[in-house]
């Protein structure tokens, strides 16, 4: 049988105007930013803290991922369609896509199949120039920091040496993890060591996940730490004077963006970071315009819990003020496959006995969502080669653990075939026996709070910091930072700092190379191991299937 792919099924779909899709949450017509006929801007007066308190979040997460990731935004955007089916009133809130992926190997992310949002190939291509605002506005520091460096009469004295800021762009290029510039002469700046992350590695996409209105942006901003001067004083881009600038760059990229799902359902889409990298989570400012427009918000967090979902629960649901009400966790049966031994070629194999071994990996995904309070619904997302015994097995094995396990249908049927899901959520919502807690409390020194994290969630026996780490650290106490949280730059593909280490892995320490400042976004990163953040394409890139003709018709993005 021949399915039709992700873009001919987006292309065929019937949208509404965006004014309609607004009208359907009540949004007076002077709150809503036109961008063409089917995209619009949301006004931040939307957010109403009455109105939060009484919404319900529901978070979407997954086990730990096979490369092509197991289909949780198309969960998350099913979810929303079935809740709606059953007569509730939800939006979905997303993050927006990365051009990296989309021309790399994971592809874009607007959802599959019959969950997607919409228009496809707009939100996964420019959208409406949020990330390329939070690209210029990360580089105009960098260019005010080199020309400071220049400068003879404003000279703050930056040692070129320390300086942590780096420039980004929104793709993936090996080539500019580490670069010199300056080069060329005294007329093309002064040489120094530099180097490119990727878009939704920045700071300043961090900062954006997490201000709270623009007078916070603003002063997170400024609170970027760039480096020492030569007398050990620490600059900040607020020394640079740069806050207001870089903010007047980002006035429209702070506001949410509207959109609709395949079914004409509403969805906020805004941010984009990543999870094995940053926080991995859309916005505050769209969360709460989300929990102030809907009765029910089904939002996302990157890769799988360990990462993701520990980030949304520890950094930014208590930045936030925030409580879900619900956490639904991703499963496929191929993933499964997959940490129980099987290679590539046999992910859509049926094989209970790898199954059966892969499901430590679920078994841990649950217990550690359990450990903030909440007991998952657990989302068998659906594919072809998946076999009844296999599936019957995860659901008795859920089962077992106090957890309710349910097939989602959403790629193949859409809202339709996530009713069953939606209603599980609803009534596991209803029980009122989710009391969501964090995992560490902020006041307890770093080493504690990423020994607390690796322990518990990795199941790991204990850290090891490098020499590089270790001084870092003392700087982190230097520069007052030590009730910040953790955000863990880690691998995505095991529990561990391993990659290879699949399934539950037992018996391991994990290691702090290095730590980065995210001072503005309120957050120190531990770097884990071989973690880059600036990714590399793959060896066949995905942009070498991709086609566009005459008439602008795009095929192959996906």
């Amino acid at each position: 049988m021949k399915y039709l792919s992700d873009i001919e099924i987006a292309q065929q779909a019937t949208m509404l105007p965006i004014t309609k899709i607004a009208e359907k949450l009540g949004i007076d017509e002077d709150d809503v930013e036109l961008y063409g006929k089917y995209k619009a801007k949301l006004s931040l007066s939307l957010k109403d803290d009455e109105k939060i308190a009484n919404s319900n979040l529901i978070l979407v997460t997954a086990i730990t991922p096979t490369p092509a990731g197991e289909g949780k935004t198309t969960v998350s955007i099913g979810l929303n369609e079935g809740l709606n089916k059953i007569g509730k009133k939800a939006i979905a809130v997303l993050r927006e896509p990365s051009l990296g992926p989309v021309f790399g190997i994971k592809g874009g992310a607007a959802g599959g199949g019959y969950a997607q949002v919409v228009p496809m190939e707009d939100i996964n291509l420019h959208f409406t120039g949020d990330f390329s605002a939070i690209e210029k506005a990360n580089n105009l520091l960098s260019a005010l920091i080199d020309n400071n460096i220049q400068s003879k009469t404003r000279n703050l004295g930056i040692d070129p040496r320390t300086i942590v800021w780096k420039r980004v762009m929104d793709m993936n290029d090996r080539s500019l993890r580490d670069i010199t510039i300056g080069l060329g002469g005294v007329f093309n700046g002064i040489p120094r060591q530099d180097g490119f992350n990727i878009t939704p590695a920045s700071e300043v996409m961090a900062i954006l996940c997490m201000a709270e209105d623009f007078e916070d942006l603003k002063k997170r901003l400024g609170t970027i730490f760039i480096g020492f001067t030569f007398d050990k004083k620490p600059i900040y881009a607020k020394d640079l004077k740069a806050e207001n600038a870089m903010a007047i760059l980002l006035k429209d990229a702070i506001k949410p963006n509207l959109v609709q799902t395949l079914e004409n359902n509403p969805a906020i889409i805004h941010g984009g970071p990543f999870a094995n990298i940053a926080q991995g989570t859309n916005t505050i400012i769209a969360t709460k315009i989300g929990l102030s427009l809907a009765d029910y918000v089904v939002t996302e967090a990157g890769f799988g819990a360990d990462l993701g979902a520990e980030k949304f629960l520890d950094i930014k649901c208590v930045s936030g003020g925030l409580a879900p009400k619900a956490v639904v966790l991703v499963a496929t049966i191929r993933a499964l496959r997959h940490h129980g031994g099987a290679r590539k070629e046999e992910y859509n194999t049926p094989c209970l006995d790898k199954v059966k071994k892969g499901f430590a990996n679920l078994e841990k995904h649950i217990e550690n969502i359990q450990k903030f309070g909440i007991n998952p619904v657990v989302a068998i997302n659906r594919f072809p080669s998946d076999t009844n015994n296999e599936t019957e097995y995860i659901i008795e094995k859920c089962k077992e653990m106090g957890v309710e396990a349910v097939v989602a249908e959403e790629w193949a049927k859409g809202g339709e075939g996530m009713k069953e899901v939606a209603e599980v959520v609803v009534k596991s919502i209803e029980k009122g026996q989710n009391n969501f807690k964090p995992l560490y409390d902020w006041q307890i020194p770093i080493i504690e709070k990423i020994e607390t994290i690796a322990r518990e969630i990795y199941g790991a026996d204990g850290v090891d910091f490098s020499k590089k780490a270790l001084s870092d650290l003392k700087k982190i106490t230097s520069l007052g930072l030590n009730q910040l949280p953790v955000c863990m730059a880690k691998t995505q593909k095991s529990l561990s700092d391993n990659d290879k280490a699949l399934g539950r892995p037992r018996d391991f320490r994990i290691t702090v190379r290095e730590f980065e400042y995210a001072v503005g976004a309120g957050f120190v990163i531990p770097i884990l191991g071989k973690m880059m953040r600036m990714p590399g394409l793959p060896a066949t890139p995905a942009s070498e299937g991709m086609f566009i003709d005459n008439e602008g018709k795009i095929s192959g993005l996906s």
